[in-house]
C-alpha cells in the first residue's frame, strides 16, 4: 500500500500507521460533539478498520486527524477530521482536507460522503454540497450509543434470513 504524507508549515500528515498515537486520538474524540465519550478500544477498531490519517505538529505531537471509510476505488465516507483545539485557527483543517481530497484513490471514487453539523462552509470549498437526491439517503442512528445503557440496549433487528420478499 502506497504510503501518503505532506509537509506545510512544519505540519506532517501522513496515513503511515506508527504515525498514529491511540490516546492523544481518543482524548481529542472523547471530547467532540459527534462521539463523546467513545471508548478508546472503538477509537482503536475504527483507525485500524479506515485509512486513517495523523497530524504531527512541528513538536511531534500528534494534534489530529481524519479517517476515510472507504474501498479507494467507487466511495469513500470522511469521517472524524478533528484538530487540537490549540492548532486551531491556522487553516491547517482546509489543507489537511485538501490533502486527503487529492489523494489519487479518492479522485477515482464515485461519491463522497461527510456528515458535519458546523463546517459546511469549509467543505462546500473543495466541492461538498447538500445530496441531490436525499430522499435516497437513508440512516440508522444511535446517537447515544456510547452510553453504556444504550449500547446494552441495541438489539439486531429480527429479519428472517429463510423469509421471501413481498
Amino acid at each position: 500500500m502506497t504510503k501518503h504524507s505532506f509537509d506545510w508549515k512544519g505540519y506532517h500528515l501522513t496515513d503511515a500507521a506508527q504515525a498514529f498515537k491511540l490516546d492523544a486520538a481518543h482524548a481529542l474524540l472523547a471530547n467532540s460533539y459527534w462521539s463523546p465519550g467513545i471508548p478508546r478500544d472503538t477509537v482503536e477498531k475504527a483507525a485500524r478498520n479506515a485509512w486513517t490519517f495523523s497530524l504531527i505538529a512541528p513538536d511531534g505531537d500528534f494534534i489530529g486527524m481524519a479517517r476515510f471509510i472507504t474501498d479507494r476505488a467507487t466511495f469513500a465516507y470522511l469521517a472524524d477530521v478533528i484538530i487540537h483545539p490549540d492548532h486551531r485557527g491556522r487553516g491547517l483543517g482546509k489543507w489537511l482536507v485538501e490533502c486527503l481530497h487529492g489523494l489519487p484513490e479518492i479522485l477515482a471514487c464515485r461519491r463522497v460522503m461527510l456528515m458535519t453539523a458546523d463546517a459546511q462552509p469549509l467543505y462546500a470549498k473543495i466541492g461538498y454540497q447538500a445530496l441531490a437526491a436525499p430522499e435516497r439517503a437513508m440512516e440508522i442512528t444511535r446517537p447515544d450509543i456510547y452510553r453504556h445503557a444504550a449500547r446494552a440496549s441495541i438489539t439486531a433487528p429480527s429479519i428472517d434470513p429463510t423469509a421471501r420478499p413481498d
